[in-house]
C-alpha cells in the first residue's frame, strides 16, 4: 500500500469560532485561567467585549487559535504577578479597554474601605 495524497482545503477561523475557542472546551483558555486565579483566591471575570477583542487580536496577527494562548498570557501577566501583594482583592474584571492596552483590569475588593486603583498601584511601584 502505498501514500495516496489528500488535498485537504481549510478555512480562516472567523471571530465566533475563536470565542468559542475560549470558552466552550473542557479545557478551554479563559477555564484554565479561573482556576489560576481561583489559587488565590480572586474570581476572574471576562467580559463578552474582552474575549471578542482577544479574538479580533488573534485575527488581525494571523495566528489563529493558536494566538489565543500568547494574547492571555501578555494580558495577565502583570495582573497575574501583582495580585498575591495585593490585599483585599475578591474579584479581577477583564474588559475591552484592558485587552486592547488603554487601561488597568477593574479590581473588585473584600472591603472597600480603601480601595486602591490599578492606576494608582502602577504609580507606586
Amino acid at each position: 500500500m502505498g501514500r495516496l495524497p489528500v488535498v485537504a482545503t481549510l478555512e480562516e477561523l472567523d471571530e465566533d469560532a475563536l470565542v468559542n475557542i475560549l470558552t466552550e472546551p473542557k479545557n478551554a483558555l479563559t477555564k484554565q485561567y479561573f482556576k489560576l486565579f481561583e489559587m488565590e483566591n480572586v474570581t476572574l471575570e471576562f467580559r463578552k467585549e474582552a474575549l471578542r477583542a482577544v479574538a479580533k487580536k488573534a485575527l488581525e496577527r494571523k495566528t489563529g487559535a493558536r494566538g489565543l494562548r500568547s494574547i492571555l498570557e501578555q494580558v495577565l501577566l502583570d495582573t497575574m504577578y501583582d495580585l498575591p501583594s495585593l490585599d483585599n482583592v475578591s474579584k479581577v474584571v477583564i474588559d475591552e479597554s484592558f485587552i486592547n492596552g488603554e487601561s488597568g483590569p477593574l479590581l473588585i475588593y473584600e472591603n472597600p474601605e480603601k480601595p486602591l486603583i490599578a492606576k494608582e498601584r502602577e504609580s507606586k511601584l
